[in-house]
């Protein structure tokens, strides 16, 4: 990934990350999977959709999942967001039970998350691209440095955000931000991943969405319209 493919607002906070060796090395080995014809999602030109969609002065909440979907057509540069026409996945299937049951929202019939993105929702996944069928494949080959720069830059930034953290995996992410591990500014959520899996641990019930939105109303940042 290049310097100037990054959306202007984030270049700051990035390009420095993006100048190391360990980003390099992860660019090299992309365009090597590529080359051997590997599948690799999402596809160019979407790999930075959140950060193109949620500009940093501009973000309100952040949403960390772990990594893009890897079925084809899934993913589409947003955590647990899937383009419309495509079956919204279990993780997401349960995301709008809980919106359901915490704000009365409808559940609706696509799990394209795009308008949350635009209300400054960073929807970020810990590693940006994925292997077709292999879940994780992509995780240790440099992605970290930059999605946890970008959680650091959200942090860093006076107003107060609203880090929701599902999962063990996010809750290892957001405390490798020194801003967060002794966070006094922001509100941090955390409960069990919306997976089927673990759903009914805690997730359910945990009402994240009333709650980002009681918080940011009250430091005067308005409210997401989920």
């Amino acid at each position: 990934m290049s310097e100037s493919a990054l959306p202007p607002s984030w270049r700051p906070a990035l390009e420095p990350v993006l100048q190391t060796a360990e980003a390099r090395r992860l660019g090299g080995w992309l365009r090597a999977e590529e080359a051997a014809d590997k599948a690799i999602y999402p596809p160019r030109g979407q790999r930075l959709r959140a950060l193109e969609l949620t500009p940093l002065d501009e973000v309100r909440v952040v949403i960390l999942g772990q990594d893009p979907y890897h079925g084809p057509g899934q993913a589409h540069g947003l955590a647990f967001s899937v383009p419309e026409g495509v079956r919204v996945p279990p993780s997401l299937v349960n995301i709008y039970k809980e919106l359901e049951d915490d704000l009365g929202v409808k559940v609706p019939p696509h799990g394209n998350l795009e308008s949350w993105a635009r209300q400054g929702v960073l929807l970020l996944n810990n590693a940006l691209t994925v292997e077709a069928g292999q879940a994780g494949s992509h995780q240790g080959r440099g992605w970290e440095a930059i999605t946890d720069a970008a959680v650091a830059a959200v942090a860093a930034r006076p107003e107060p955000s609203v880090f929701i953290l599902w999962g063990s995996h996010a809750r290892k992410k957001a405390m490798r931000v020194p801003e967060l591990s002794g966070n006094t500014r922001h509100l941090v959520l955390t409960a069990p991943h919306p997976s089927p899996l673990s759903a009914h641990s805690g997730f359910f019930g945990s009402r994240p969405f009333s709650k980002a939105n009681a918080f940011l109303e009250a430091h005067g940042r308005g409210r997401i319209d989920w």
